[in-house]
C-alpha cells in the first residue's frame, strides 16, 4: 500500500433486526454515500421488508457514526437468531 494514501482499514457495522428478518451492512469510512445509496435502493424494492422509516433511521445512525470499540461479548448473537440460514 502506497505510504501517501490515508485509507481506513476499520470496517463499520450497521444492523437491523425485523423480526425474523437483518439486515447487516458493512461499511468503511470511504464508502459511507454508498451505504446510504443502499438504503435507499432496499427501501424502494416492493419485495424487500426494507421501509423508507427502516433507511432514514439506518441513515441517520450512520451520519452519527461514533467510533466505538466493541469486544467479543458485545457480539454474542442470541439462541433464537442463531440460524439465519433460514
Amino acid at each position: 500500500m502506497p505510504k501517501d494514501l490515508n485509507v481506513s482499514k476499520d470496517v463499520n457495522v450497521l444492523a437491523l433486526v425485523k423480526g425474523e428478518e437483518r439486515f447487516i451492512f458493512l461499511y468503511t469510512d470511504n464508502n459511507k454515500s454508498e451505504t446510504l445509496r443502499t438504503l435507499g435502493r432496499f427501501a424502494s424494492d416492493p419485495e424487500i421488508n426494507f421501509s423508507w422509516y427502516d433507511a432514514a433511521v439506518l441513515s441517520q445512525r450512520l451520519r452519527q457514526d461514533q467510533p466505538t470499540t466493541l469486544s467479543r461479548a458485545d457480539l454474542v448473537i442470541p439462541e433464537s437468531g442463531s440460524n439465519w440460514d433460514e
